[in-house]
Order: structure tokens, then sequence, then C-alpha cells
């Protein structure tokens, strides 16, 4: 059947560009690799180019971003409950997903599709004919393209482990050049350690040529580049620390500087703050509005990413009410649904994303100067300077006047920047990376406690720190593998 299946599929699209004819509406594969043409260049005019840019620009405001990157993030962890109605989600939060998992589906394609939207930008900008349209200006391009694959790669990556590493668009379909598009179009996957070396290659080129400031933070700028490569660094095993101290400290000279009070960041009186480095802008218009935001909190209907009892408990027991008062918010929803968790009268929703209105202008921050700060600690203590990393984590918990960290050693340093991390970044889509990247994800997982501090019950296994590869894709290409234990 799946022979049946490529045969046909080949052959309609030898059917369909037979004639090789160039479009610029450009439209992905399932696997999210592009097919046009070869007979010309894909992008003519300085314009074509900048469209397409921003087309990829465009999909960080799909479902993957505005949604499920929360869910991912957060729900995932020890942060927050599934909540809402969804099957899909409820699989998540348990750690029961299986390959037909809907979201799981959904973020393959919406994630692979940026991928070859970026491929064609990144092989083509630099062959466009356009005078009007300056070498500096497409090195920019390029580099702002790569640095967007280089984050759809970094998810795929975390998500899936080994994954295929796409890296162009097929250009002509013929029967005579089948041998070189059939692994284009029917991917193996490459070992994470390749797609590694992929994402570092893309950010280091991003960082060279992308502009150091731009209008607004949802533009790429060389601090995103160096923000993500000390992620990046901190994620890879093994953990590259020199290198993550030296892209954070790129940050940190770069110009970027905490607000003063937390709450500023979550009030939505300073979008493209100071602190921001890599914000998702919403207009709040009916074209670019984000509806994202309705999904975490109000009472028309039960929502997702509920605040779980375990951090609700992490920040009583640190007697921080500065950021459990900004980050969660308590409200009676007697008679509009009950919930095993929390009782109705004291229900609490994820505060961070305030502006619920339709169309939303509500904003995203994806990167800030905070979380680099406690990564650059993270790299001073797993380096041994463990006085070096105390300052740092200090001068995040004066920022809400919480006293001095007690942690002296490396170890109880480690155990002081993960809580830090988790109370700093709490719904902000950073806690199930942070525990995977450190090891610690099934410990601490399966330790969460649940309603009148019993334990919740969790079984996190080996297995479910990676997610399936969706069985869509498998059907459709046999030279896929699944992960273990699905």
């Amino acid at each position: 059947m799946k022979n049946i299946f490529k045969i046909l599929f080949l052959g309609a699209l030898a059917t369909v560009f037979s004639s090789c004819e160039k479009f610029l509406d450009l439209k992905p594969l399932n696997n999210g690799i592009y097919v046009s043409g070869s007979a010309d260049t894909i992008y003519k005019t300085a314009n074509d180019v900048e469209s397409a840019l921003a087309g990829a620009y465009g999909d960080f405001k799909n479902e993957y971003w505005e949604l499920d990157y929360f869910v991912n993030g957060d729900a995932q962890s020890d942060d927050a409950y599934a909540g809402a109605d969804n099957p899909a989600n409820f699989q998540i939060d348990d750690y029961r997903i299986d390959a037909t998992n809907s979201n799981v589906s959904r973020d393959y394609a919406y994630l692979f599709s940026t991928i070859g939207k970026a491929n064609a930008i990144i092989n083509n900008v630099e062959i466009v004919p356009d005078p009007n349209l300056s070498d500096e200006r497409k090195r920019e391009i390029k580099g702002e393209a790569s640095f967007i694959r280089a984050m759809m790669y970094f998810q795929a990556v975390q998500l899936w482990g080994d994954i295929p590493l796409q890296l162009k668009e097929v250009t002509t379909i013929s029967a005579e050049l089948l041998p070189e598009i059939y692994p284009q179009l029917f991917p193996t996957r490459a070992s994470k350690e390749e797609v590694y070396t992929q994402i570092i290659a893309d950010l280091e080129y991003a960082s060279d040529n992308v502009k150091t400031t731009q209008v607004h933070k949802g533009y790429v700028t060389k601090g995103a580049a160096n923000a993500m490569l000390a992620k990046v660094f901190a994620t890879v095993e093994p953990h590259n620390w020199p290198k993550v101290s030296e892209y954070c400290d790129a940050v940190i000279s770069g110009g970027y500087t905490l607000l003063p009070d937390y709450d500023m960041l979550w009030n939505n009186e300073n979008e493209n703050s100071s602190e921001a480095i890599f914000e998702i802008n919403y207009a709040g218009t009916s074209s670019d509005g984000n509806w994202g935001a309705s999904m975490f909190r109000g009472t028309d209907w039960k929502k997702f990413n509920i605040p779980s009892n375990d951090l609700v408990k992490a920040f009583d027991d640190e007697n921080d009410m500065i950021r459990k008062n900004a980050s969660i918010e308590f409200q009676d929803v007697t008679g509009l649904w009950s919930d095993a968790n929390w009782p109705q009268t004291n229900y609490p929703f994820g505060n961070k994303y305030r502006n619920i209105t339709s169309p939303s202008p509500q904003n995203y921050i994806i990167l800030r100067l905070a979380d680099i700060i406690l990564l650059k600690a993270e790299a001073l203590n797993e380096q041994g300077d463990v006085t070096g990393a105390a300052a740092l984590v200090n001068q995040i918990r004066s920022r809400v006047d919480l006293p001095n960290t007690t942690a002296s050693t490396q170890e109880a340093m480690r155990l002081a920047i993960e809580k830090e991390r988790r109370l700093e970044l709490a719904f902000e889509g950073h806690r199930w990376y942070d525990l995977k990247r450190t090891g610690r994800a099934i410990a601490v997982i399966n330790s969460a406690i649940g309603p009148e501090g019993s334990p919740y019950g969790y079984n996190l296994t080996e297995n479910g720190l990676l997610w399936p590869i969706p069985q869509s894709e498998l059907d459709k290409n046999e030279l896929l593998t699944q992960n273990p234990g699905y």
C-alpha cells in the first residue's frame, strides 16, 4: 500500500509540474518540502523575497506558537494540568501519548511546513536578480530565515529526537531525477547530533548577519540569535558550558536590561521592553489577533494549562508572592464547571497573558533577559563558580523582594537555579524542556504533589521523554522509524 501511494504521489507531481513553470505561491507537501519548477528563480524581485520572509515570520502566529508551544512546555511539565476537555492534551499531560495524537500530528506538520518556507528563502535569496536588493539585505534575509529554521528544528529535535533533516526544496519532478529527489520526498531520520549541528550553524550565520536591533522584538536580531545559541549549547549533549557562557555574555552585554518591576512584563503597558529579546507581536485586528490568549484565561469555558497544585506550593514555600500574583489569578467559578484538582471557589488561571479580548493584541514573550541571566548562572555553576552563579540568581531574586539564595555547593546551586527558573519563567513554555535537558524530568514529575499535598501519581518513564513520530507520517514513508515505546 505504501509503495502504491508513493507511485501515485510521484506520478501526480510529475503531471502537475511537467511544464516546469515557476510559481511564487509555493505550497508545501505534507512533510514540509516545497515543490517548484526550475526554469527561473523563485523570487524575481525584492518584494517577492520580502513577502516570503514575512510569510515565514507569520508562522509564529499559527496554532503551534499560539497554543501548543505552551501546552508542550507547561502542561507537559509539573507546572500545569491540561485543563479544558481535549483528549489529545490529556494524553500529553498524563504521559500516555500515542502515535495518532492529533496535537502530535499537527505540531509535526506546522514545524516542517515552516522549515520548508525557510529553506526556499535560504536557498534562493542570494540569486534574486533585483538590483534594488542589496547584498547586505540578502545576507540579513538569509540570516533571519536561518534563525526561523533553527527555531523550528530546535522545537522538533526536543520533541522527537532524531528527525528528518530537510534543507532543500524540490525544484523539478521527472523520472531522471527521482533518485535525487526521492530522499527529499521520503526522508529518513537524521541523528539528533546532526540536527543540532545544523541548528548551531544556522544560528551562527544569523548572529553574524542579522541586524543588531529591529523596529520591534518580533524580528530576528543578533541578541535573539545569541540567546538561542546559549539555549542550544545548554541542551545539546554533551552540554557545552563555555559556549553557553560566551553567548549569555553576548546577550547580557547587548543592551538589554531587566524591568524594575516583575509585573511590568505582563501588564501590557511595556510591550517590546528592554527585557524582551524575541517577542511575537500582534496588532489585535481581525487578521492579526492572538486568539491563543483566550485559551488560558477566562470564565466563558474551562481553559487550558491550569496551574498545578505543585507549582502553587512552590510559590508559597518560597514566599514568592510577587511572581505568584503576576503568574496566577484565582477566581470563583462556582456553577461554571468542576475540577478534581481545584475547588470551584478558588480556581486558578495562568495570569501572564491577560488581554483576552477578541481579536486580542496580546504579545507573547518567547525570549527575555532573565532567562539568559539564569542560564549564565547555570553555566558558571557547572564550571565550578558557585559564587558567581549565586550573584546572578540573587539579581533575579532581588527584583521580587526575595532574600539571597542560601545555596553554597554546586549540587545545592543546581537545585536553586532549577527552582528559580521555575518560579521566574512559569507559563512561558520552558519548564518541560528545562527538566529534560538537566536529566531531572522523571524524578521531578513523578514526585509532583496534587490536591491537599497528596502524590499526584504521574508515571513518566524514559520512553515518555520523546514523542512518537506521527502515525500518519509513518504511513506515508516507510523509511521513517518509530521511537521506542510507541
